[in-house]
């Protein structure tokens, strides 16, 4: 059965809320191995080591628990042929936070050309967005921040055609609920249960 959805307003943005927001990361990493079956194979033996205070502060923010729990235990890797998730690699922090610069430019032209009845801006704006992951066609998965802190940022999906959507749960946990099919996957093709590649 589907998540609760809100209407659409004005035929661009629309919500999509869990059942229950999952706050521990620990049972956002559970949801999203349940989800994605050939994941726990791939979790690492030992934690990664980022560095995530020289990432954090370079980028001026702290990130989700959810998030660096996922960095720290499994490499990158694609679901289904089409979802990338961001993840820094230890020693490259900085070079991480450069290609997130980079991408917020994008994304602040996207949030521009977007003809919305609430206007969307860019990290670092209040309530800016961040970017967490991508598609191979060229879809972008980002946090709506909030000053409330990284524990409460929420989903906002910006597809390629223009259409825009927010999710109301964390980043790991939109994985599980997107690929499990909690999730409508507004703009956005269904996706499988498989990891189609992996990274360092």
């Amino acid at each position: 059965m589907p998540l609760w959805q809100s209407a659409r307003v004005d035929d661009l943005v629309g919500t999509q809320a869990p059942r229950r927001r999952l706050v521990g990361p620990d049972e956002a990493i559970v949801e999203l191995e349940r989800a994605v079956p050939g994941l726990a194979s791939r979790r690492r033996p030992a934690p990664q080591s980022v560095d995530w205070c020289q990432l954090e502060g370079e980028l001026g923010t702290a990130l989700p628990a959810d998030y660096k729990l996922l960095c720290e235990h499994y490499p990158r890797f694609e679901l289904s042929d089409f979802m990338c998730v961001s993840r820094p690699v230890p020693g490259d922090e900085v070079g991480w936070v450069h290609g997130t610069h980079e991408e917020l430019e994008t994304i602040a032209e996207w949030c521009e050309d977007a003809d919305l009845a609430v206007p969307m801006h860019p990290y670092p704006a209040s309530g800016g967005l961040l970017p967490w992951a991508v598609s191979n066609q060229g879809d972008f998965f980002l946090w709506t921040t909030t000053p409330a802190g990284p524990e409460a940022w929420t989903v906002t999906v910006a597809s390629r055609n223009g259409d825009w959507w927010h999710y109301t749960g964390g980043a790991v946990q939109f994985l599980a609920d997107l690929v499990s099919g909690a999730l409508e996957p507004w703009a956005l093709p269904r996706l499988r249960p498989e990891i189609t590649w992996v990274g360092r």
